[in-house]
């Protein structure tokens, strides 16, 4: 299970973009003193860099973080900062690889081509110095056995300088990161260029504002029943017009002939017909 997912995050670490602040080739020039620090005090450098990598929380601290079986299971969580230094000091180039892979899947950082090479020449010159010694061991010439001390020698020359430089492109990805080199626009002031009338944007409502609109309704008028101010204070409220049959009303002359009473009281009658 573990190395499944070891093998998932290696895939996943071949689709990243970004690219480390300097390469291997230009560490030395990019801090030449901190490069000369890792090369002679390579596990206390791993050390301080592992540190930084988790923010200087140590509550956070895995084995070669997380990317070993074993990783979790040296009892990290009860005395973290002598479990890594015991990994920077028997485990050197574990830690320095760890630090290494944290810092890409943080950035999405991938490895460059000629990053590659260097690190693939320092595995294949160690591999070649370990098969000389091999044979010089089983064969017995003194020919073989002074190449492979020689190879040896070369392959640790190799693997101390790769290390104190890979370390310093360590430290100067996270100078980066914490803003050392001044901040980094994160976005840039577009050109000016020429916008037709349609791609203006609308301009914002000034006065009143709009009213809704009714199905129905002009645009600008208000809904019926929901205007401000309708009805008109000087109309009288709904309800108060007289009902059919409520004539006649309060103040109008009495006196009036109700309906059926012709003819009224004093008009002559008998008219010729």
């Amino acid at each position: 299970m573990v190395n499944q997912e070891y093998m998932d995050k290696m895939q996943l670490r071949q689709s990243y973009r970004n690219l480390w602040h300097t390469d291997l080739m230009s560490s030395i020039e990019a801090d030449f003193p901190y490069c000369c620090l890792s090369l002679w005090c390579g596990p206390c450098v791993s050390y301080m860099l592992r540190k930084r990598a988790l923010y200087n929380d140590m509550s956070r601290y895995v084995c070669c973080a997380g990317y070993l079986p074993c990783s979790g299971k040296c009892g990290e969580s009860r005395c973290p900062e002598f479990c890594l230094c015991t990994e920077v000091f028997l485990c050197f180039g574990n830690s320095v690889a760890s630090t290494r892979f944290m810092l890409q899947d943080e950035f999405n950082i991938q490895t460059t081509q000629c990053d590659n090479c260097i690190i693939g020449f320092m595995f294949c010159l160690q591999q070649i110095a370990c098969i000389f010694s091999i044979v010089a061991m089983i064969v017995g010439s003194e020919e073989i056995s002074e190449a492979s001390q020689i190879l040896s020698c070369l392959s640790d020359f190799v693997y101390c300088t790769v290390c104190a430089c890979m370390q310093t492109q360590h430290k100067v990805e996270m100078d980066k990161r914490d803003g050392k080199f001044g901040p980094c626009p994160v976005m840039m002031v577009p050109p000016v260029q020429q916008m037709s009338r349609i791609d203006q944007p609308i301009p914002p409502h000034v006065g009143y504002p709009p009213q809704p609109v009714a199905y129905g309704q002009p645009y600008g008028y208000p809904p019926p029943g929901q205007a401000q101010g309708y009805p008109p204070a000087a109309y009288p409220p709904p309800g108060s017009y007289p009902q059919p049959g409520a004539y006649p009303q309060a103040g109008y002359p009495v006196g009036y002939p109700q309906p059926g009473a012709y003819p009224p009281p004093g008009y002559p009658t008998g008219y010729p017909k």
